[in-house]
């Protein structure tokens, strides 16, 4: 009996592993990042994000200057960094099908960017 227990053990923490390693594998976040000049991306990878699938993201935001910020909006995300803060922060975003901008606030003239989900 005891060693059906084990079995039974290890079978479990096998399956979790591949589940984490699975979780971990679907949650590469996106990086966007603002300045230190007039510049704003957002990468996956370090590629242009285009286009995305829908489902839940982790959006890494390097902001490089103080006088920008960066600011994700579209269909049910509004997050934004502020514009005197320099610094890294981290959002957990759900974006559904749509199209999606993100800019610099002060300059949206001319930072700016977009990308499709769906």
């Amino acid at each position: 009996m005891t060693r059906i227990r084990l079995v039974l053990v290890a079978a479990v923490a096998a399956v979790g592993l591949v589940v984490a390693t699975g979780a971990q594998a679907a949650t590469t976040p996106l990086v966007g990042t603002d300045g230190p000049g007039f510049t704003i991306t957002l990468t996956k990878l370090g590629k242009k994000v285009v286009k995305l699938t829908p489902g839940t993201y982790s959006v890494k935001v390097l902001d490089k200057s103080n006088i920008h910020n960066f600011h994700l909006f579209g269909p049910g995300v509004n997050k934004k960094s502020t514009v005197a803060a320099v610094g890294t922060t981290t959002w957990v975003v759900k974006l559904t099908k749509g199209t999606y901008h993100f800019v610099c606030d002060p300059h949206k003239t001319i930072m700016k960017g977009q990308f499709v989900v769906g």
